[in-house]
């Protein structure tokens, strides 16, 4: 008797898995990140040479941890469409409008005979953006980024032309104080200079006193 259920289950195994040899299923996308109230779509692709039937699961993970699947109906705010693109097969989901409670992990159950097989699934995540503090039309926005322009090129061109003044001003004293050194000896008179270096030769030869005993009578002295 276990003999003969070992050997149901193994046929049964193989009959299982000689249905899903042939299907490949592609990569979907992980996540889809969309505002709310604005459209979405999601997708699942598989190779498989059988026609199944296909049906969105929409899976929602509950706050006491479990998992609750739901079969996603169809209306006029969701829509599906396949297409087959060569040996690939995709089926579409489009959200015309999202709300916050869209979000979940939605699958593509594949439905063959008896064969029923899951895609990976996208998780499609809906967020309320942030409301503006402040609602500023476009032309005020324009007005405050020029205000921030005129700030800018004032703290960069201020400091700046402090700088060239300050170099400017050391340059003037640098050249007046070269100037007064050029012009030291302006101010001396060349017949003065003259006759002031005849007196001191003079005075060098003769010496401050004269020898009276080498002096004539004729010859008057030269006082101290």
């Amino acid at each position: 008797m276990a003999f003969t259920l070992v050997i149901f289950l193994c046929f049964w195994a193989a009959v299982a898995n000689a249905g899903f040899d042939d299907l490949n299923l592609e990569a979907d996308k992980p996540l889809v990140r969309v505002a709310d109230t604005h459209e979405a779509d999601i997708r699942c692709c598989y190779r498989w040479d059988k026609k199944p039937q296909v049906t969105w699961i929409k899976n929602i993970h509950t706050t006491n941890g479990t998992t609750m699947s739901s079969l996603v109906n169809l209306s006029s705010n969701l829509k599906n469409k396949s297409e087959v693109i060569g040996e690939v097969t995709c089926h579409w989901l489009f959200f015309m409008m999202v709300h916050p409670n869209d979000t979940g992990l939605y699958q593509c159950k594949l439905n063959y005979n008896s064969l029923h097989i899951f895609t990976h699934g996208t998780f499609l995540q809906v967020y309320i953006p942030l409301q503006k503090t402040l609602n500023l039309s476009e032309s005020v926005k324009n007005r405050i980024i020029t205000a921030e322009a005129v700030l800018l090129l004032m703290c960069v061109l201020l400091p700046g032309t402090m700088l060239l003044c300050k170099s400017k001003r050391l340059n003037e004293l640098e050249k007046k104080k070269g100037r007064e050194e050029e012009n030291i000896y302006e101010g001396l008179n060349l017949d003065d200079c003259n006759s002031a270096y005849h007196q001191i030769q003079r005075t060098n030869q003769q010496g401050p006193y004269q020898d009276v005993a080498n002096c004539g009578e004729d010859i008057q002295l030269e006082k101290p």
